[in-house]
């Protein structure tokens, strides 16, 4: 009987080892505690955004995939591109940020 158990119980390790790497990151996805990671970050810079004077960050959309941060969307001057751009890279936790923002 305990040589039953001792089979179940291996297998069952076994596959549960077996199951771990699938929740590994890889280049094009992240895993869980990276994830919660970057939704911090995306939220930080949403926050950071809209608390900036004179940017009309409602047209500005934030990604942000294992601390490099893309922003897109609208603005109407310029300025405003930079200022986004500086606001997003002064965010604790931005790696890089990536500028697809365009006038409108």
């Amino acid at each position: 009987m305990k040589t039953w158990a001792g089979l179940c119980a291996a297998l069952l390790l076994a596959l549960g080892l077996a199951a771990m790497p699938g929740c590994a990151p890889t280049p094009k996805s992240e895993g869980t505690g990276e994830y919660l990671d970057d939704s911090a970050i995306t939220t930080k810079v949403k926050a950071a955004l809209l608390n900036s004077p004179g940017l009309s960050s409602g047209d500005i959309n934030v990604e942000t995939f294992k601390g490099v941060v893309q922003l897109s969307g609208f603005v109407g001057s310029r300025s405003e591109i930079r200022q986004a751009v500086e606001v997003a890279r002064n965010v604790a936790g931005v790696k890089t940020v990536k500028n697809d923002i365009r006038l409108k």
